[in-house]
């Protein structure tokens, strides 16, 4: 490792989130450097569940077809009380027409990593692994102003600094990055001990589906992993009742894997043969106090860190590298000011908050020993689940379950007035990831700025918004069961997500004004 490095984006953190915004930058041809203190990759399974979002995400990097073939999908979820199922709700039927990837695909942690690190190699990067962060410091002026950020990282050649124009902190839930800034970590740690057991031969649980289960005192989630039989389980348990012997170093209960076999027998009629992973844990529901700090900026774990519930950690922090990669593009290549990525900011923070918001009232309700928690768990899913399951995919709702939950309903103000201006109710299209009328996610490999029109506009349209904005315009089969009006025009982000929309007499001087106002700060 030379002595003195030079960079446009510094990553502190090898992981998924880390991984994918190392990919994004080098497919878009800006200059990083990416360290990890690790000697490598995660080997443990971790995260899981990969969503819909995530999934299109990876499909831009043409690595979607990777994880069909190798991974596990759950188009159902398996909801019960005790050892019974009581409803299973479609969740791929409710997601066809919405994604080219309706259900849940299942695809470890450990393979999202390795699957990211084999791509980063073909672009023509590396990691420096084995590479701790030892100092950050912010240098105004200098020798080298237009690369404020110093770090000093310690590896097995030595030491090295790095001046980067920005520094990305990926380096999850006890980030030094964060901490080095200064940065609060506000929060809470559940009381409840958590397990995982990554478990073969299981008994008891539906095959290829989510299996969520609730008890008097219990909790327990199976999701599918590769392999008949092969399930990770997760459960809170009672310490109490669960044969503590001590606690681990994150304040959690040791409880034996014995002692939990005995209770998913007991509570759940739910057996296994072995496992390849069990392990003991609280659950931490944290969100930084700010996603940026001058040149510095936190994403995945070292910004929020929250519940299994919902599977729903690893995809945002993959989302969090995708949203903030395309905005070091524009930065960089002086198609925007500065304070553009402040919009980092302003649209992933609300994204986490509401996720903790969300994942702490089902989590709560889930594990809430009192009497009325456990009297409304054992109401709400004997009896009103089964006509829940059976009535929401039949009504209008069900394409709203599966937004929610596949992370394709995650809405951005896109312009500084737009939320008063709109009233704070939000549109079905602009700030909104373009929706998917089939061909129309093939433009979004271009990775560009770009327009869409699901009419007939007609040549001297195109031609003349081609010229006039310097965008590609596309014009595409009418979208007859999406929220796209045939007689609009639509200016979409790289991301995927719809920035304005315009009748096409309006759309030069809509989408200029959208392009130079949307890419300036925006109050939360």
């Amino acid at each position: 490792m030379a002595a003195e490095l030079q960079t446009d984006v510094l990553i502190i953190g090898a992981g998924p989130t880390g991984l994918m915004l190392a990919n994004w930058l080098a497919k878009l041809n800006i200059k990083h450097i990416i360290a990890d203190g690790k000697s490598g990759p995660t080997r443990e399974s971790r995260a899981l569940g990969v969503q819909a979002r995530s999934m299109e995400i990876y499909d831009q990097l043409d690595l979607a077809g990777t994880i069909v073939a190798e991974g596990n999908l759950a188009e159902a979820a398996v909801i019960g009380f005790g050892p019974k199922p009581r409803g299973r709700i479609p969740l791929g039927r409710m997601g066809r027409g919405i994604t080219p990837f309706p259900g849940i695909m299942f695809y470890e942690q450990s393979k999202n990593e390795e699957l990211l690190l084999r791509n980063l190699k073909v672009l023509g990067g590396e990691v420096l692994w084995e590479c701790r962060l030892a100092e950050l410091d912010i240098v105004e002026g200098g020798t080298s102003p237009d690369y404020p950020v110093r770090a000093r990282l310690t590896g097995p050649a030595g030491e090295a600094v790095i001046r980067a124009r920005y520094c990305v902190g990926a380096d999850g839930a006890s980030s030094a990055v964060r901490t080095s800034r200064g940065i609060s970590f506000e929060g809470s740690t559940s009381p409840h001990t958590f397990f995982v057991c990554d478990a073969t031969d299981v008994r008891g649980l539906s095959d290829e589906a989510i299996n969520i289960r609730a008890g008097m005192d219990e909790f327990l989630l199976g999701f599918p992993m590769t392999g008949p039989g092969h399930e990770r389980l997760i459960g809170v348990v009672g310490d109490a009742a669960a044969g503590v012997q001590g606690h681990n170093n994150d304040g959690g209960a040791e409880v034996s894997e014995e002692a939990i076999r005995g209770r998913l027998a007991d509570k759940f009629d739910v057996g296994y043969g072995g496992s390849n992973w069990f392990s003991t844990y609280r659950v931490h529901h944290r969100i930084a106090g700010q996603f940026r700090d001058g040149p510095v900026f936190l994403a995945g774990d070292a910004a929020h860190v929250h519940s299994p519930v919902g599977a729903q950690g690893m995809n945002t922090g993959l989302q969090d590298a995708h949203n903030l990669a395309f905005k070091f593009a524009d930065i960089l290549s002086g198609q925007a000011a500065d304070s553009y990525l402040d919009r980092y900011q302003t649209e992933r923070r609300p994204v986490a908050v509401r996720l903790l918001q969300t994942t702490d009232r089902v989590f709560g309700f889930v594990t809430s020993t009192t009497p009325w928690a456990i009297a409304a768990r054992k109401w709400v899913l004997q009896f009103l689940i089964p006509v829940v399951t059976r009535v929401v995919p039949r009504t209008s709702g069900a394409s709203r379950m599966f937004g929610y939950l596949s992370q394709t309903r995650i809405h951005y103000w896109m312009t500084p007035d737009a939320k008063e201006a709109a009233g704070g109710r939000r549109g079905k299209v602009v700030g909104r990831r373009l929706p998917y009328a089939g061909s129309n996610f093939d433009t979004l490999r271009s990775l560009q700025w770009q327009v869409h029109s699901y009419g007939e506009p007609g040549p001297a349209v195109v031609n003349h918004v081609q010229a006039a904005l310097g965008l590609t315009m596309h014009v595409l089969p009418r979208a007859g069961n999406t929220t796209l009006d045939p007689a609009q025009l639509y200016l979409v982000r790289p991301d995927g997500f719809v920035a304005a929309q315009a009748v096409p007499s309006h759309a030069v001087s809509t989408f200029t004004e959208a392009l130079r106002r949307g890419r300036r700060s925006v109050k939360v």
